[in-house]
């Protein structure tokens, strides 16, 4: 079992940085090949980026590649979100989730520890 908690997500205007940050307990994080969803007000969740357990594996969606990177720290249990050049349809709530896998994973049905999410608003 592994619970995760979220924060860093705000109201900011476009154009503008945030860095969303994820704290696991309970295991070995080390384990755990991590992700970030997000959740649109009407829409499905949908992966924003993954990473394997090293780092040394990432994988973003297309809408994010080039301006969002994911990283993790496994001396802190952490792994971070760190979104540039924010735009308003990055609106939503971010989740950080943990899968059991190996590997790096861009589905949600690989994954089997949730985060409750945070708020992440984008303003024009």
């Amino acid at each position: 079992q592994v619970q995760l908690v979220e924060s860093g997500g705000r109201l900011v205007q476009a154009g503008s940085s945030l860095r969303l940050a994820c704290v696991a307990s309970g295991s070995t994080f080390s384990r755990y090949a991590m992700g970030w969803f997000r959740q649109a007000p009407g829409r499905e969740r949908d992966v924003v980026a993954a990473i394997n357990w090293s780092g040394g594996g990432t994988q973003y969606a297309d809408s994010v590649q080039g301006r969002f990177t994911i990283s993790r720290d496994n001396t802190k249990n952490m792994v971070y979100l760190q979104m540039d050049s924010l735009k308003p349809e990055d609106t939503a709530v971010y989740y950080c989730a943990a899968s059991r896998y190996v590997g790096v994973f861009t589905t949600s049905s690989n994954y089997h520890y949730w985060g409750q999410g945070t708020q992440v608003t984008v303003s024009s």
